[in-house]
């Protein structure tokens, strides 16, 4: 549910956790940006640091400039303020992000961890028969066929958890059991209801069925779309993939690798609550395509 009256709850002595609900809903995000960015746009004295998550925000705080109990005043306040207003906008960018799906890499890794550490049926056929699927072409036909929104980003450096927009479009897996050790970087992953794209190579839970070869974190900044951030996504952006083949797929590999990728996107859009929600009014959720 999202809570009429936020929470809010000490991290230590200069941070605090605002809970806005206890649910994974797209609402409830929405609203944790929303509340995130009237802060921002406060310039509140003592705020150090912002981290919206899916459904709730850590807020960093210099105490010698302000108490809790004032900055908990202040919070609630701005909460207050927000609402539920269906006039609710938010600037968001939208990324369109390459992937070949059923790669060789992730079979690769999926092949791995079936040999050293448990057998399990391959994660392209665990979700078709999951999801009441009629084969791999209608999971990557179901997979590609919506945005995503950025919900959030944590775990590691620059992964983001992506809630689909379009209802029709929504997928759910279990994570591994015991995880994996490793993840090829670029993979895209499926935990629950939420997607995510592995930015490194790293352990992982996720069921994983594709790869990018779209880099979504540079610590080395070396691509123009890092200039500013080390990680490519920010919370309320959104995401669509466009699945290519392996040679679509090697030609921006090796751009990439030459410093020339350019990230296709763009950063003139505004989200509009009201509009998604008209828009939600006028689909079959329990439709495929």
């Amino acid at each position: 549910m999202i809570f009429e009256q936020a929470e809010f709850h000490p991290g230590g002595d200069r941070a605090i956790l605002m809970l806005l609900g206890d649910e994974m809903s797209f609402d409830l995000n929405f609203l944790v940006h929303s509340v995130a960015g009237r802060i921002r746009e406060s310039a509140m004295r003592g705020v150090i640091e912002l981290i919206p998550e899916m459904a709730s925000i850590l807020i960093s705080y210099d105490p010698d400039r302000i108490g809790y109990e004032d900055l908990v005043a202040e919070l609630d306040a701005v909460h207050k303020g927000v609402g539920h207003s269906e006039d609710a906008e938010l600037d968001s960018r939208l990324y369109y992000v390459p992937i070949l799906y059923f790669d060789p890499w992730t079979r690769a890794c999926v092949d791995d961890y079936r040999a050293k550490i448990k057998d399990k049926p391959w994660d392209g056929d665990l979700l078709v028969d999951l999801n009441g699927l009629s084969g791999l072409e209608s999971l990557k036909r179901v997979h590609a066929g919506t945005e995503y929104w950025v919900a959030a980003l944590g775990f590691w450096p620059g992964l983001c958890s992506l809630l689909p927009l379009d209802p029709r479009c929504r997928l759910t897996a279990p994570k591994y059991n015991p995880p994996r050790t490793w993840t090829p970087k670029g993979t895209i992953g499926l935990g629950g209801a939420i997607t995510c794209i592995y930015p490194d190579q790293t352990p992982g839970g996720y069921q994983i069925f594709a790869r990018t070869p779209m880099p979504i974190w540079d610590p080395h900044q070396r691509l123009a779309a890092f200039k500013e951030s080390l990680a490519l996504f920010r919370p309320g952006d959104r995401v669509r993939f466009v699945p290519v083949e392996r040679e679509e797929y090697d030609y921006i590999e090796a751009k990439v690798e030459d410093g020339t990728y350019q990230h296709p996107g763009v950063s003139y859009q505004r989200f509009s609550i009201r509009n998604y929600r008209r828009w939600l009014q006028g689909i079959d959720p329990a439709e495929r395509f």
